[in-house]
């Protein structure tokens, strides 16, 4: 359950009964069902707290009620009382019963919540309880546990801890599916909305429900790891994360992932992350409660809430709540683990949690910044520091989508752009992302912009550029915009540049390594009347290529030569089709070995390693394999190997990971993101082996050509372009087709001579969209064609859907769905509707679909589909897809 000041019904839209959406967070309900007999619990376990529920009134020397119409943060459908018809004692038993309220109170329902905070409060134990749950649709029973004193911070700074969570229980679904999961789930990290959870289901097996009888409900917790079960069942563990550190020393990468927390450090007063034992070392105490309706319940099952379920009243009973603590080592609760094999591992009950993965604090490669270029970057805002005003992207005739400021009165305030958190409304999305430009100050590094002064104030003023640092730290003072290069006053109704070095305002007094606020004004209580525009504002510099490294295209890199590790033969390089000309050849023959590419000088190679820190978060290692012979031995699997260091780590994965399995006679392409090989255990800071072969042993016979391997950032590789082809006979690397949400797979299909291959979209029951997705790092740039550009496509009909009513249309995303557009076919530069068996091609401007809002700098979807849950029955296909000038 949620603390009741969390209003969390943003992340509940369209939620499944695949996902978890209570408690602000999410987690798989897929469980493991295999029947594991967990070891008996150590005589350590000392009970130190209980309630059986025996006496004749709830012992409010152990628990107090909360009373409130709050709705738990969920919108739930409850007041919380302390009657005696909510919560009571009968025969042993605690009945929290949730009841039908009188007419024309402030909620349709009434309840209870029972609280433990002051009374009893706990860190690390078992905490347990045998319990027999309601059910019906809007049914929302939890025993949970929150911070006494909230030590790190508002919800979820602090921590929450969900022992049993279940909602709807015995529902009954269009399938005949009976609802029996419930769930447990931590939630931590950042403050809302920007907070992070994690958690897992366990489903009752068939014929039984939790709703049916009692069950014990119970966690392990301990320094850094907490456990759940179910009768005894372990079938959910949780950890700290543990970070992983380079060659350099550097934190790159977690070695697991699991929680973390963020607050803000005392006596700095910095806000930082923590991969520790935080928040989950401090006082919690207990929580029983039975919520009806809200977020979660309302949105999954049968949906809303069954009034019938609750006329005569729905009871959540509690046989006993005990706590017990472990006497080997109270100080950290390890040493009477009750476990099992397979609790530990992500395969079975281990979950991976949310923590972001970290990076070093400078990695000294230079990167631009762009705060607002025709939209604003995700982790800054515009910002009135004082005036209560709300800058607007508005539209400029000139420059287009622009940032507009005003000042209403002279009471002073400061204007222009922020990533520091204590400057974000409450419904922003983003994160607090100060810059790092420090290593840009060799490179021409500079602040720029372009401002246009609309209204200029009412007072004779001095225009000012600040820059800070740290969170108010370093900061340039107050700097006047004629001492930019341009030397430049404002002019009212003109567009002017205006240009500051780096190390120019570093001389001011600014830290350029933690860049968060850069504000543009008149100066203080001078400005009222004022009304501007700024545009293109962006810390930048004149950049080189992202680093990578090229281990074989056309050719071997001498620094990387071809290498047979063991079987004693010499790789070659030979000839293929048209597209991969000269590629290298591996044969295995009797011996087992291992093959690929090696700079070690050990094996000829030049002994320079391929730090690949600074291209950690969207980097790949991509390579394209053709078995020409397979290995003798059916048994055999292919896999990549990757080695750091003279081998101090190393990662070995199957290549079914990155892609299909290797077919005779076809190129295949591999990718591995290098986030996903640091996160398995690689020091990617010393790259200095990739290895591709059949499994040890197992090679015999084979003979395979590899092509286009290499260690790259992607989306760094790929600037403004004039032109992408998105598909045409094939999808563009690192772009696939992609159905949405039908669980379909698009087909490459045979067409006429014109178009030969094309791809085939066919839509099923479920409703879906259809198109084209980037993978993950990867868009495209069309910031460079803007004015005459297009996105333009051809379209075949072969099927109509059953729906003859369906209208059909193309839709844009940038990343993550920051941007996008959606429109009608109709309104492309053709204006047509598909005809059945006819190829049609359609035009999109990019102006147009810049106007509409969409990012250009940053597409990485484009789709093609009947209006969602019109299509059903629909097959299309689509070819000669680009992103161009015409």
């Amino acid at each position: 359950m949620n603390m009741t000041t969390s209003n969390l019904s943003r992340f509940f839209a369209a939620t499944s009964l695949t996902m978890l959406f209570g408690c602000g967070g999410g987690a798989e309900t897929k469980s493991d069902l295999t029947a594991v007999e967990p070891s008996e619990p150590v005589s350590d376990w000392v009970m130190v707290w209980s309630d059986d529920f025996d006496g004749q009134a709830i012992d409010t020397s152990k628990w107090n009620f909360e009373i409130n119409c709050a709705g738990g943060g969920n919108n739930e459908k409850q007041c919380y009382t302390d009657s005696s018809e909510n919560a009571f004692l009968n025969d042993g038993i605690l009945n929290i019963v949730a009841l039908p309220a009188e007419e024309g109170a402030e909620k349709p329902y009434t309840s209870a919540r029972l609280t433990t905070q002051y009374k009893a409060d706990f860190t690390y134990g078992r905490f347990e309880m045998r319990a027999k749950l309601p059910s019906g649709q809007g049914s929302w029973p939890a025993f949970w546990m929150m911070p006494t004193d909230s030590e790190y911070g508002e919800w979820p700074r602090s921590g929450e801890i969900d022992i049993l969570e279940a909602v709807n229980l015995k529902t009954v679904g269009e399938d005949g599916t009976v609802e029996s999961n419930i769930y447990g789930t931590l939630h931590y990290g950042r403050e809302w909305p920007n907070n992070a959870s994690s958690g897992k289901a366990y489903t009752f097996p068939e014929g039984m429900n939790p709703a049916d009888d009692f069950h014990t409900y119970a966690i392990e917790w301990q320094e850094g790891e907490i456990r759940w079960y179910v009768d005894g069942y372990l079938y959910a563990t949780q950890r700290r994360s543990e970070v992983r550190y380079n060659s350099k020393d550097e934190a790159v990468g977690l070695k697991h992932k699991g929680w973390f927390a963020e607050y803000f450090e005392q006596g700095s007063g910095e806000l930082t992350t923590h991969w520790d034992t935080a928040p989950f070392d401090k006082d919690f105490f207990l929580i029983l409660n039975h919520a009806v309706g809200g977020d979660w319940p309302e949105n999954v099952n049968n949906l809303g809430i069954d009034e019938t379920a609750f006329a005569e009243g729905q009871s959540f009973e509690v046989d006993y709540v005990r706590v017990y603590e472990c006497q080997s080592d109270p100080a950290t609760g390890k040493g009477c683990e009750t476990v099992r094999p397979g609790y530990d591992s992500l395969d079975d009950a281990l979950v991976e949690g949310a923590a972001p993965v970290p990076t070093p604090p400078s990695d000294g490669v230079a990167k631009n910044l762009n705060i607002f270029d025709g939209g604003l970057n995700s982790s800054w805002i515009a910002w009135d520091c004082c005036g209560g005003t709300v800058p607007a992207t508005v539209t400029d005739a000139d420059k287009g989508e622009v940032i507009q400021f005003n000042i209403n009165d002279n009471n002073g305030t400061v204007l222009g752009f922020s990533t520091r958190g204590g400057h974000f409304p409450d419904d922003f999305a983003g994160t607090s992302a100060p810059f790092d430009a420090s290593p840009l100050v060799d490179v021409n590094g500079r602040v720029t912009f372009e401002m246009k002064v609309v209204t200029p104030p009412n007072a004779d003023t001095t225009w000012l550029l600040k820059a800070e640092a740290g969170d108010g730290g370093p900061n340039t003072g107050d700097v006047p915009l004629n001492q930019s290069l341009e030397g430049l006053d404002p002019v009212v109704g003109q567009w002017q540049t205006y240009t500051f070095p780096l190390s120019f305002l570093q001389e001011k007094g600014l830290d350029l390594s933690a860049i968060d606020v850069l504000m543009i004004f008149p100066a203080w209580q001078t400005g009222e009347g004022a009304e501007y525009l700024i545009a293109n504002i962006a810390i930048e510099g004149d950049l080189g290529a992202s680093p990578e490294v090229v281990l074989f295209t056309d050719g071997q890199n001498l620094d990387w030569p071809m290498w047979d590790c063991c079987g004693g033969s010499t790789p070659v390089e030979a000839m293929d089709d048209d597209e991969h000309g000269l590629t290298a050849e591996f044969s295995i023959g009797a011996e087992p070995t291992v093959m690929g590419f090696n700079t070690r000088t050990s094996a000829g190679g030049s002994g320079k390693a391929f730090d690949a820190s600074s291209i950690l978060e969207s980097g790949v290692l991509q390579f394209d394999v053709k078995v020409m012979t397979a290995p003798n031995s059916p048994e055999s699997t292919w896999v990549m190997k990757i080695e750091s260091n003279e081998g101090d780590s190393a990662v070995e994965l199957p290549l079914t990971d990155a892609g299909d399995a290797p077919v005779v006679g076809e190129w295949k392409t591999y990718t591995y993101t290098l986030s996903d090989l640091a996160g398995a255990g690689l020091d990617v800071s010393a790259l200095d082996v990739v290895m591709i072969f059949p499994a040890w042993g197992t090679g015999e016979g084979a003979v395979y050509r590899v092509d286009n391997a290499k260690i790259y950032d992607p989306s760094a590789a790929a600037p403004a372009g004039n032109k992408l082809t998105v598909f045409k006979d094939k999808a563009a690397d690192m772009w696939s087709i992609w159905d949405c949400c039908g669980g379909s797979t698009p087909t490459e299909q045979a067409d006429d001579d014109a178009h030969g291959t094309v791809a085939q979209f066919e839509i099923g029951a479920a409703p879906t969209v259809m198109g084209f997705l980037a993978d993950e790092g990867v868009s495209f740039d069309a910031s460079a064609i803007l004015a005459t550009g297009v996105v333009q496509f051809e379209m075949k009909m072969v099927t109509p859907p059953n729906a003859t009513d369906a209208q059909w249309l193309f839709k844009v995303e940038s990343t993550g769905a920051a941007t996008a557009v959606e429109l009608p076919l109709l309104e492309s530069a053709e204006g047509e509707v598909p005809t059945i068996g006819q190829w049609q091609t359609y035009t999109f401007t990019l102006q147009s679909l810049f106007d509409a809002g969409l990012d250009i700098s940053d597409i990485n979807v484009l789709m093609i589909f009947p209006a969602w849950g019109s299509g059903e029955g629909a097959v299309y296909r689509v070819d000669n897809v680009v992103i161009a000038n015409p």
